[in-house]
């Protein structure tokens, strides 16, 4: 399943657009903040479809019946540049717990690319939803190797993909990998380049976000 929250006008439409805005990306700290709110309205719609339980609290003047979540997800992001959008999720789903994937394409000399992954944190998996966010969902190759690479340290009963802007191509390809996969996004666009870069897309959000780099 996919959801795509720009096929109805909503604050998203208009961050995704200064996300896009090449006068806005200068200002990296807007461009961060923007990504972290579409993580936290995702994160609130996501909950909506969570398992609950009914307790009573107790107030100053009696009781209330209040809806908890069942259970926190595990959260679980691409560095560098998925913190932004990782944080707007972990500051509505405060008490989750957290995964770090290092997931880069590593570019041959013919201008072809790997994914090569290098390093993981991981809480336990098994049994558990696991969220795992990225800005840019582009060919979707980093996303399915970083998923296999969690799902060998234990077994989710649930995996949700949160990004920015999706490809469709990747999103395709993402579904053919791993069809039990939900995917979230602001807003799907349907140009890939040969590089593997989303066509209008925003760039690249690691560098926005945290500036250019000069190693990968």
């Amino acid at each position: 399943m996919v959801i795509n929250l720009s096929e109805n006008h909503s604050l998203i439409s208009n961050w995704v657009s200064e996300l896009r805005d090449v006068d806005v990306q200068t200002d990296r700290m807007r461009f961060r903040r923007n990504l972290e709110r579409i993580g936290e309205v995702i994160a609130y719609e996501i909950s909506k479809t969570m398992p609950h339980r009914v307790v009573e609290t107790q107030t100053p003047l009696g009781t209330s019946e209040s809806k908890l979540l069942l259970e926190q997800p595990v959260l679980a992001t691409i560095l560098r540049a998925g913190l932004p959008l990782h944080q707007g999720l972990l500051n509505y789903f405060d008490k989750a717990d957290n995964a770090f994937i290092s997931a880069y394409r590593k570019h041959d000399n013919e201008g072809g690319f790997e994914i090569s992954v290098e390093y993981m944190s991981s809480p336990e998996l098994d049994g558990r939803v696991m969220i795992v966010s990225d800005p840019m969902l582009a060919t979707g190759a980093s996303l399915v190797k970083t998923i296999t690479f969690l799902k060998e340290e234990g077994n989710p009963k649930e995996i949700i993909v949160v990004s920015a802007i999706a490809c469709t191509e990747g999103i395709e390809y993402l579904r053919r990998e791993l069809p039990e996969i939900t995917v979230w996004c602001a807003a799907i666009d349907d140009e890939l380049t040969a590089k593997g870069y989303i066509v209008p897309g925003l760039g690249d959000a690691g560098d926005l976000a945290f500036g250019p780099k000069t190693q990968y």
